[in-house]
Parts: C-alpha cells; structure tokens; sequence
C-alpha cells in the first residue's frame, strides 16, 4: 500500500520517467509522421520493424511500438510536447495536414491544444505562458 503524508518511504522505482510508448499500425507511417512533426532525419526501426526509438533531447525516450495487432486509444492526450512559439506550431500543424482537436486553450500558465497522430492517438502541445 503507498503512505501519503510527510515520512518519506524508500522504494526501489526511480522518480522519473524512462519512456513513453506509442501504440502505431504502421510503422514506416509512423516513422515518417514523428520525424517530419519532430523535424528529424528518418531513421531504421529495429526488433524486426516493431519498435522505433524517436531521438529525444533529455532523458525520456519516445517509443513508437507496433507489437499489437489492434492499436487502442487514449481518451485523454498520452503526454505533450513543449513548444515557445504556439502560433508557429499552429501553422506547422496545418500546413502539414495534422487534425487539431481543439483550439489554442490558454489557462493562465500554459496554452495548449490537442491533436492526433496517424493512428489517432491524442498528443499536446503546450507553451508555458
């Protein structure tokens, strides 16, 4: 059972996060997608064209997985990605025929909005205000 409250326990699992996988059914789309979205050079999928690591500044890694027969969704965006000028990433976004679920939300401390990838996951992008 996890404590709540001011005693600090000891645990075993890091405070941090490795990475974040991507459900996607095709994985040369995929790789195609993130790398024009993340502006990368297109690189080789590995563990026989299942798995694609996303080349990420930081420690967190991005993985695309195409393991699953069935790609199922979120109903909330998995995570976001950070952007210091929202508007240009709007026109990004459009010119590159990305689905913009929302418009620019701007909540005192971030604006944000939300959009799909190719297999309809829900991503974000956001810009601390």
């Amino acid at each position: 059972m996890l404590h709540e409250g001011v005693n600090k326990i000891h645990s075993p699992i890091l405070n941090k996060i490795g990475a974040v996988f991507i459900p996607v059914s095709d994985m040369p789309r995929a790789i195609s997608w993130y790398s024009n979205l993340l502006g990368l050079p297109l690189q080789s999928a590995s563990h026989e064209g299942t798995i694609y690591d996303v080349p990420m500044t930081g420690e967190t890694t991005l993985i695309l997985d195409a393991n699953k027969k069935e790609v199922t969704n979120s109903s909330q965006p998995l995570f976001f990605f950070p952007t210091d000028d929202m508007q240009a990433t709007v026109t990004f976004l459009k010119q590159n025929g990305v689905e913009i679920l929302s418009a620019v939300e701007d909540i005192g401390s971030v604006k944000f909005l939300v959009f799909k990838d190719p297999d309809a996951n829900l991503l974000m992008v956001c810009q601390r205000n």
